[in-house]
Parts: C-alpha cells; sequence; structure tokens
C-alpha cells in the first residue's frame, strides 16, 4: 500500500526516472506533488500556477493515484480542452500504470448525449420513412447501425464521420428516453457499460462543462458523476467562463425549430406525431410553431427599436407574450395522453421524452420571460448568417458564488491548476480566488524550467498608433508591422489577434505579400475547423496562422514549426458584453475599480496564455511579438510585462513600408 510520498515515484531515482533516461530531475515538479498530496491528506484548497514544462500533470496525477489507492479516494480531474484530456488519458495514465507499483483503475467520463442507444436505435430504423426524408439521413442511419455491431465504445467520438443533428438526436442515449433495466438491450447498452465502469473507477477524467453541469445538478438532488473526495481543475483559468456558461440559461429560436421539427415538420409531413398518427398533437405542433415563430418576430422587433450601438442587454423584462410557453405545454399535454394509450413502453417511451422536452422548454421560455433574480444578467442576441436567429441568454452576474455553495463547501480538496492564474511580479492570485469565490486556499506559484532569457525575445514596436485612440490608423500600422515580422522567420508564426474584423482585413491586405514570399496562409476567417488549421500548420513548416480566440490557448506546436508569435492586440474582452458590462457595474457599484480590478487582470492571463504558445520544450527558439504600443506608454503596461517571463526585450522603431506595394 503506497503512502502519499509522490518523490519515491518523481524523484531522481524515481521510477519516471529511471523509465525515462532522457528526463531530468524538476525541483518544481516534485515540489507541486507534494503540495497536492498535503492537500489531499489535510485536506484543504490549493491553487497551483506551475509554468510551462513544470510536468504539472504527472505532479497532480501520481499524488492523486496514491490517495485513490492507500486513502480509498474517489478522484475528479477536470480539463478544458480535449487536447489535455486525451494526453492524460492515452499518454499519462498509461505510463504511470507501467511505473507505479501498485494497480488503480481510471476512466473518461462523458456526457450521456454523446452514447447511442441501442433501442432507439431500433426504433429509429422501424420507423424510417416517418421520422427521415433526406437520403443523406437514411444512409447516415445505415451507416450508425454498421458502426454498432462493430464499435466496443458506442460514443461519437469514435465514428468516422459527424452526424448530422437530426440522425444523431433520433439515436443518442438521453435521460427522459431511457428504460434503464426493463429496456431489452440494457445489458449491451453503451452508456451503462461506462456507467458501471465509472462507479469503479478511482480516477475520473471529465471536461469543465460536465463538471460544472454535475455541481449544478447536485443542487436539486440529483449527479452525472458519483460522490468525489478531490477535485482536480486543469486549466483552471477557464472555469469562471464555463460556469457561466453552464449555471445559466440559453434558448434559441433554432433550438425550439428543432424540436418542433423532429416532431411534425410541415413541409414533408413527417415525424414522431406522424408516426404515431397523433392528429390532436400534429395540430397543437402547428400552433407551437406559429408561436413561436410570433414570439422571436417579437423579440427582434423589439432589439430593432434600440439605439444603434445596444449590446443586446435587457435590465428587465420587456413585456412579451406567454403564449409561445402555453402552446408548448398545450402540445406537451396532448402527446402525454396519447402517450398514455400505448400499450408498449419502448414505443410510450419517445412520446414521453418529448412531452418533457416541450415541458422543459415551455419553463425556459416562462423564466426568460419573467426574469427573476437580482443576481442574473438577461440578454438577447440576433444573428442573420444563414437566416435570422434569435437567442436568449441568462447567466450569473458572478459565478463565485455558486462555485463555493457547490464546490469549494462540499468538496474536501480542490486543486486548482494552470500555467497562468498570477498576475504581476511578485506574483498574485488574488484574482482568480476574487473571480471563483475561493476565499481560503493554499496558494503555490512555480516558474517553468525552460530557460526564457535564451530561448525567447520579446520585441515591442514603438511607433504604431495608440489603438484605443486612433484604430484605423493602428490598423494599417499593424498590417505592416505583421510583415516585417514574418519576414524575420520566414512564416512560422501564430498571428492573435482579439477582432475576427481585424483578422479578416490583415488576411485579405497580406495575402500577396505572403504569396510572393511562399508562405502559407491559414486564416481563421476562411470558416477552416481549428485542428485542420492546426495540423496543415505542422504539415508546412513556413506557414502562419491567423487566428483569435481559441488560438491564444491549449495549442501545442513545439520545434521550428513555431517560431514566432505576433500579439496584435492587448487581449482586453469587449467591456459592452452584456455579462461582462454587469459584473463590471458590480464593481463600480461597491466602489471598485473594473478596469483594474478586473479587466487588466483577466488580459494578463490571456497574454500570459498567447506567450505560452511558443516555447513548449527545452530546444524551442523563437521572438514574441507585441504590436500594442500601450504596453509601453500607459502605466498599467507594466503590470503585462512584469507578468511575462524574464528575458530580453527590444524596444525598436519599425520601417512601416506597405508591404503590398
Amino acid at each position: 500500500m503506497p503512502d502519499l510520498d509522490p518523490v519515491s515515484i518523481l524523484g531522481p531515482a524515481g521510477a519516471i526516472a529511471r523509465r525515462l533516461p532522457s528526463y531530468e530531475h524538476r525541483a518544481e515538479q516534485i515540489k507541486m506533488a507534494r503540495w497536492v498530496a498535503r492537500a489531499i491528506e489535510k485536506p484543504c484548497h490549493l491553487i497551483v500556477e506551475a509554468g510551462t514544462g513544470v510536468g504539472k500533470s504527472f505532479a497532480y496525477l501520481v499524488p492523486a493515484i496514491q490517495a485513490a489507492v492507500a486513502l480509498k479516494k474517489t478522484i475528479v480531474v477536470s480539463t478544458h480542452t480535449i487536447a489535455l484530456q486525451e494526453q492524460i488519458l492515452n499518454k499519462d495514465v498509461p505510463f504511470l500504470r507501467s511505473v507505479l507499483p501498485y494497480e488503480f483503475t481510471a476512466i473518461l467520463v462523458k456526457g450521456r448525449a454523446n452514447y447511442m442507444s441501442l433501442r432507439r436505435l431500433d426504433g429509429a430504423l422501424q420507423r424510417l420513412s416517418a421520422i427521415f426524408q433526406r437520403p443523406e439521413e437514411f444512409d447516415e442511419i445505415a451507416e450508425l447501425k454498421m458502426w454498432a455491431m462493430r464499435t466496443n465504445d458506442g460514443s461519437r467520438s469514435d465514428l468516422n464521420f459527424r452526424p448530422q443533428a437530426t440522425v444523431w438526436d433520433a439515436v443518442q442515449s438521453d435521460n427522459g428516453n431511457c428504460l434503464g433495466r426493463d429496456c431489452p438491450r440494457h445489458q449491451e447498452c453503451f452508456f451503462f457499460k461506462q456507467r458501471r465502469r465509472m462507479r469503479h473507477a478511482q480516477i475520473l477524467i471529465v471536461n469543465h462543462a460536465l463538471f460544472v453541469t454535475d455541481l449544478a445538478l447536485r443542487e436539486h438532488d440529483a449527479a452525472l458523476l458519483p460522490k468525489y473526495d478531490v477535485a482536480i481543475l486543469d486549466e483552471a483559468h477557464t472555469l469562471e467562463a464555463v460556469a457561466g456558461e453552464h449555471l445559466g440559461l440559453r434558448l434559441s429560436s433554432a433550438s425550439i425549430d428543432f424540436t418542433l421539427n423532429r416532431l411534425y415538420n410541415e413541409r414533408t409531413e413527417k415525424g414522431l406525431l406522424t408516426a404515431h398518427r397523433l392528429v390532436d398533437a400534429i395540430d397543437k405542433a402547428r400552433a407551437a410553431r406559429a408561436a413561436s415563430e410570433d414570439f422571436f418576430d417579437e423579440v427582434a422587433a423589439w432589439h430593432e427599436r434600440q439605439p444603434a450601438n445596444f449590446n443586446g442587454r435587457v435590465r428587465k423584462p420587456i413585456g412579451l407574450s406567454d403564449t409561445l410557453a402555453e402552446r408548448l405545454r398545450s402540445l406537451a399535454a396532448s402527446i402525454a395522453i396519447a402517450a398514455a394509450d400505448i400499450p408498449k413502453r419502448e414505443e410510450q417511451i419517445e412520446l414521453t421524452a418529448a412531452d418533457e422536452r416541450c415541458r422543459a422548454l415551455a419553463d425556459q421560455v416562462s423564466a426568460w420571460i419573467a426574469q427573476k433574480g437580482d443576481d442574473m444578467v438577461h440578454w438577447v442576441e440576433i444573428s442573420n448568417t444563414r437566416g435570422r436567429r434569435v437567442q436568449l441568454a441568462t447567466a450569473a452576474q458572478e459565478a463565485g458564488p455558486a462555485l463555493r455553495r457547490l464546490l469549494f463547501d462540499r468538496v474536501p480538496t480542490c486543486i486548482l491548476t494552470s500555467a497562468t492564474l498570477c498576475v504581476s511580479s511578485p506574483p498574485s492570485f488574488d484574482f482568480i480566488k476574487t473571480r471563483l469565490g475561493l476565499t481560503a486556499a493554499e496558494t503555490l506559484a512555480l516558474g517553468s524550467p525552460f530557460d526564457y532569457a535564451s530561448q525567447v525575445t520579446i520585441h515591442i514596436p514603438r511607433n504604431l498608433p495608440d489603438p484605443s485612440e486612433e484604430p484605423q490608423a493602428f490598423e494599417r500600422a499593424a498590417v505592416r508591422a505583421i510583415a516585417y515580422y514574418l519576414d524575420k522567420t520566414q512564416g512560422k508564426a501564430f498571428v492573435l489577434f482579439t477582432s475576427h474584423k481585424m483578422l479578416a482585413a490583415s488576411a485579405q491586405a497580406l495575402g500577396p505579400f505572403l504569396a510572393r514570399r511562399n508562405i502559407a496562409l491559414l486564416a481563421q476567417s476562411d470558416g477552416i475547423p481549428r485542428s485542420k488549421m492546426v495540423e496543415a500548420f505542422k504539415a508546412d513548416v513556413n506557414s502562419v496562422i491567423f487566428g483569435a480566440d481559441s488560438f491564444w490557448q491549449g495549442i501545442d506546436v513545439p520545434g521550428e514549426a513555431l517560431s514566432n508569435v505576433i500579439i496584435t492586440r492587448l487581449p482586453f474582452s469587449v467591456p459592452t458584453h452584456p455579462l461582462l458590462e454587469s459584473r463590471l457595474e458590480a464593481i463600480r457599484a461597491r466602489g471598485g475599480n473594473p478596469f483594474v480590478e478586473y479587466q487588466v487582470p483577466e488580459a494578463v492571463i490571456k497574454l500570459k496564455q498567447g506567450f505560452g504558445r511558443l516555447i513548449r520544450g527545452r530546444s524551442d527558439q523563437g521572438i514574441v511579438v507585441i504590436l500594442d504600443p500601450r504596453v509601453m506608454t500607459k502605466p498599467y503596461g507594466r503590470t503585462f510585462l512584469s507578468s511575462l517571463p524574464d528575458c530580453p526585450r527590444i524596444v525598436e522603431t519599425l520601417p512601416l513600408a506597405d508591404p503590398v506595394a
């Protein structure tokens, strides 16, 4: 039986060092592992910033596994990105199984909707002509039937194609559409096989979205995960954003259209209601569709009446009719009556699930119309790409109180870690603690083992206009500066933007320049999936990625392929977004300075994430360019620069000749 001393595994003479001849003893990794072990034993909460290269996954997995075996504790490890999940599951865990002198069980836990229901597949195959209309839907169902006979996993990620939403919705595992032990396919069920493995696993690997959803369910005496003793939250800098999204409400015109189309498609006269010949319910579905169109037209008309710079925030109820909710409940009641008359439980439950789905949508509509709760923020988003889509959203103004109540007050040990949690120098955890509602925790800041002083040079051009005072002049100069620095490395660069509009304009302006130098341009504005862009970038050493948002974090490109990271602007969030606007107002109302207390530290953490894309190994070399002159001209610029690793900085005047000329 192991004790909680990770040095026996991680130390210079430990099992990892013996199995990896090139592995170098890292004092930071051992220190982190000891602190994690102590937090589990005490128990207490711990926040650790571990610089790139520390090997933080081993630093928390080794003591976590030891605790699972020695102390019979159940451990949840939650990450934000799929890439880190796959690293832990496919690399770290198998390796640790091979070096640790004791057995342990670890499993990846996915949400239920990721799994196929064999019973629902059987039902869909029986009612093909009644619920599907397009040839490609018939083809996909046939492919799913063949796949179901050979897959061991049964989850969507095991498929070699992405099914259409209508097809997967007809076969996915669904809590409201499940017969449990009464199901004729229960023993074969992919989801329940996973649940059985999960109940006996010691280490549960999840993503933040599922983790936060489980927290919300526990408040209502339900759960997705078994009871656990330790929560390890990697990539913890994203936790507030994920919690804000999943502890709120989102309802769109598209989601209601999708539900009603699955029940009865007006154009094709197909759907679940047609399959059961439910004439009254079909009439109610038509009435619900008309009410939905009227409701979202009313929301859109209200939105159009607002000033030109309106951000969509709804500060008080706008007097919407509740007719849509009434029509959905009427439809649900009609379906429930029909379901009661169906003797076969397998057919009845399809209708019962549809009844519950309509009632849930009705409750969401009513809740958004009422807009109760002083601590909640409500807003409207309207998109006109490929037809108008109206989305209604509600979120808690602050995620911290909910996380404190649902997580930190209930789970004995929470370990929060990331390469970017601190602000300024000396490192301060005050911002992340405040935002997450974690008032009492031990903190540890560990530097990176990389030699940034010899591996990185930061370049800061001094002669670009201030983007907040002269935005158009700045963007023109930035295009020329990007060309200048891309020339230095012959591509091999990430150019990180804070604006999709500026990204698209820069890609268009620099196209001829890059073509002359035979540098492949991979621009997010072209609609290419992120994973495909990164694959193409790695395959072509003389290429460049123009990316925003998701490209600032979670991407690992070691070696020469990435030798240059250009940060176009300091990554301040748009202060007019309804949720951020509300948070800034709350800070101001209590006498604080929202720019200093929230906007600067949030942007510092994102800048550190962008900087961190460059150096992923001890042999990596390159430059980081910060085009935004405010990092030198504004007092808060010192906070940004002092938060970055200590490395040479070159402040220079650029020859901003037109690269297209």
